[in-house]
């Protein structure tokens, strides 16, 4: 079983990967299409020059990679892929030959999480209208909707809301994906010394989120352009 996981940034992804890397029968890869994202549109990311140096830079070989049997002998590879990092002039018909999984977050605590570690971000640095546009996409090749996930249930009830997951996808639901080691993944990608502190540092999905933050009124347009867009998909949610 070949998975893709799209979301955006800052969306609990990370946590996944590790909850599926927790699996015995799982192989993880993190943001398959971050260097050649970066080497595609030329933007500036913190640490931008080692992920270009460590990753593919041809998303055509990126593509053949994810389309491939999972390594080391496994029978799952789970692969957590940002949707702002497919951009137009990569292929996507390669994405309806994968199991696909849908990530989604409130844009408020999204936006409040994101300029922590980058400030500015744009309406497509965090990946909602892409998200939505895969989504659909699938949903027509398909005719029905691959399952959705909110980052709020899996913090509220990580084992029930995982269940619910692996049941969709026909996997076996494996108890070790509520805990891992301290310290991150070996699969994380170099970028992980930047947006990874919390989470590297954490054995298991954290509690309940607090109440929504508030978003500066210079991100209020960011912020309701995200809000349509999740709250399209957020619909779908198992």
């Amino acid at each position: 079983m070949r998975i893709a996981m799209w979301s955006g940034p800052r969306n609990l992804s990370t946590a996944m990967m590790f909850a599926f890397g927790a699996r015995k029968d799982c192989h993880v890869w993190d943001e398959p299409f971050y260097a050649a994202y970066l080497a595609a549109t030329g933007l500036e990311h913190p640490m931008g020059d080692e992920i270009l140096r460590t990753g593919e830079q041809d998303a055509d070989m990126v593509i053949a990679a994810c389309l491939a049997a999972p390594p080391n002998g496994k029978a799952v590879f789970f692969q957590k892929h940002m949707t702002q990092h497919m951009i137009a002039p990569f292929a996507q018909s390669w994405i309806n030959d994968m199991t696909n999984i849908f990530l989604i977050r409130d844009p408020a605590r999204v936006i409040s999480s994101y300029v922590v570690k980058r400030e500015n971000p744009t309406l497509d640095d965090i990946g909602f209208r892409q998200q939505l546009e895969i989504f659909d996409a699938v949903c027509q090749k398909t005719g029905t909707a691959p399952p959705v996930i909110d980052s709020h249930d899996i913090r509220n009830d990580p084992a029930k809301t995982l269940q619910k997951l692996c049941a969709k996808i026909g996997l076996r639901y494996d108890p070790r994906m509520l805990n891992w080691p301290k310290g991150g993944h070996p699969a994380s990608g170099v970028w992980h010394a930047h947006w990874y502190g919390a989470v590297n540092q954490s054995t298991g999905f954290a509690g309940p989120e607090a109440a929504l933050p508030q978003i500066p009124a210079e991100l209020h347009d960011v912020w309701e352009g995200a809000q349509r867009y999740y709250d399209r998909i957020k619909k779908h949610a198992l």
